[in-house]
């Protein structure tokens, strides 16, 4: 059909309400990246621990230019962040603005998304490039803000749901824990699953892995800081290639779907696992067919899929599982590994939760 037959069908109601959905999004792609800035200056923790401000009180309190700060404000208040007063002038943060956007300790933190928003951005010309040519962009090739975001992003709720929900779903884990067990975490990153893990549990010994050298001595760093590292290993090794060591549980967080070779990694799960152990796999919450996937947290998903996970299994020649892998696929990968036993154990409304078992 030709532009001008397509032009002579439109329904005005429906190409205004399309429109809108876009300037919306224009507005929140400009916000994201507002947002970051927030972040990194300090403009929201300091609204919400001074209560009310002007632009220029809250210019002063950072040590940032006011002219900028006004428009910032405007930005946010038009986007719901922030409260604004016209009596006063003056801009402010509700509760639960306050405790989403400055909060790391609370479950309904999301500020580590903008991190890696920023992050993902920054790798568009590459990513355009593998559209165009193949390929893709390693995780250890993007901006280092990724690792940071990815860590705020998904800590809140690991701290919130791994220890009171996961582990108690998985067959026989928790009891093995409190008396005693050792813990493989493949794909460990800065160590937040790992260390919320050994804290809960002292008398169990925990090894975390992972093929990023930064992140592996910043995961040293943290269990120092978190008083746990008598009985926390970090190390540099692949899903492929980490020490077998008959674990009691082998972890996998947001990480299976990244890799480049996922069934290689459930085999090599399966190799060095106890004979009545489990493997946890979490990853991201995702519908069974395509279009269960059409709402907001798999919009989100499936954009970060293409921009960072996909990616990285491209630049490896891997079969790339992606964020939105289904259940199907992920049962396959892993059954393929040499498990027999596969189950969806728990899920939040961003992750699911399996138990692999032999």
């Amino acid at each position: 059909m030709s532009q001008t037959a397509q032009a002579s069908q439109i329904n005005e109601d429906k190409m205004g309400e399309f429109l809108g959905k876009v300037v919306g999004d224009f507005g929140a792609s400009l916000s994201s990246v507002l947002g970051y800035i927030g972040m990194k200056l300090g403009l929201y923790e300091a609204l919400a621990n001074n209560g009310a401000m002007t632009p220029a009180e809250l210019a002063a309190k950072t040590s940032t230019t006011e002219r900028y700060v006004r428009e910032w404000l405007v930005n946010q208040a038009a986007g719901d962040y922030v409260n604004y007063d016209p009596g006063s002038g003056k801009y402010s943060m509700l509760p639960e603005q306050s405790v989403a956007l400055t909060d790391e300790t609370s479950p309904f933190y999301v500020g580590g998304g903008f991190y890696v928003i920023k992050a993902m951005m920054n790798a568009q010309p590459r990513i355009a490039e593998a559209f165009k040519n193949g390929g893709g962009l390693l995780w250890g090739e993007n901006d280092p803000d990724l690792f940071i975001g990815t860590e705020k992003f998904f800590r809140p709720g690991y701290q919130s749901h791994l220890v009171a929900e996961w582990i108690p779903a998985l067959t026989g884990i928790e009891a093995k824990l409190k008396a005693g067990a050792k813990v493989a975490d493949i794909g460990c990153g800065h160590g937040a699953s790992t260390i919320i893990m050994a804290k809960a549990y002292p008398k169990s010994q925990f090894f975390g892995f992972d093929n990023h050298e930064p992140s592996i001595a910043n995961a040293k760093a943290k269990a120092e800081k978190a008083g746990v590292s008598d009985h926390v290993k970090f190390a540099v090794a692949s899903a492929q290639d980490f020490p077998n060591d008959d674990y009691d549980l082998v972890s996998f967080f947001d990480c299976l779907h990244d890799m480049g070779d996922p069934i290689g990694a459930a085999k090599h799960a399966f190799e060095t696992l106890d004979a009545d152990g489990s493997v946890m796999l979490v990853e991201p919450m995702a519908g069974n067919t395509v279009e269960d996937n059409f709402n907001p947290i798999g919009r989100t998903f499936s954009g970060a899929s293409a921009l960072c996970c996909t990616a990285n299994a491209m630049a490896l020649g891997g079969s790339a599982l992606g964020a939105v892998a289904s259940d199907d696929a992920l049962r396959e990968t892993v059954m393929a590994g040499g498990f027999t036993q596969f189950r969806r154990a728990a899920e939040t409304p961003f992750n699911r939760v399996f138990e692999a078992r032999r």
